[in-house]
């Protein structure tokens, strides 16, 4: 890995958009979500990132464990999505834009944590 930092890692770039949109998405969901729902789904989604960015200094074996708990949290995140998109929180468009992030980061982590393994 040629990283000096975390956000070098492309894998950390696309769970930010990932995180961005996230929360844009979210501004207009119903005000009685604002500490159910939309918190969740934002608390979730954050955490992807915020776990590359923990391991990324630690050890390969540490930050692979980092990169599972990432991983955790992109299914519990695609979950959320689902449910918003149920309740009709979302538009069709933004839940497929959404889906399709999530799952390209979901396909980089594995990527990710499939190199680091070897």
């Amino acid at each position: 890995m040629n990283c000096q930092t975390f956000r070098d890692l492309r894998c950390w770039q696309e769970a930010h958009k990932l995180v961005l949109a996230i929360y844009q998405a979210t501004q207009t969901f119903p005000n009685d979500e604002k500490f159910g729902l939309s918190i969740q789904i934002r608390r979730s989604a954050v955490s992807i990132c915020a776990n590359m960015a923990e391991g990324f200094k630690k050890s390969r074996k540490d930050f692979v464990r980092y990169l599972d708990i990432s991983q955790a949290s992109l299914e519990e995140t695609k979950y959320h999505l689902i449910l918003s998109n149920d309740l009709g929180y979302l538009t069709s468009d933004q839940h497929q834009s959404l889906n399709n992030l999530a799952d390209d980061v979901g396909k980089m982590l594995y990527g990710l944590i499939t190199r680091l393994k070897l």
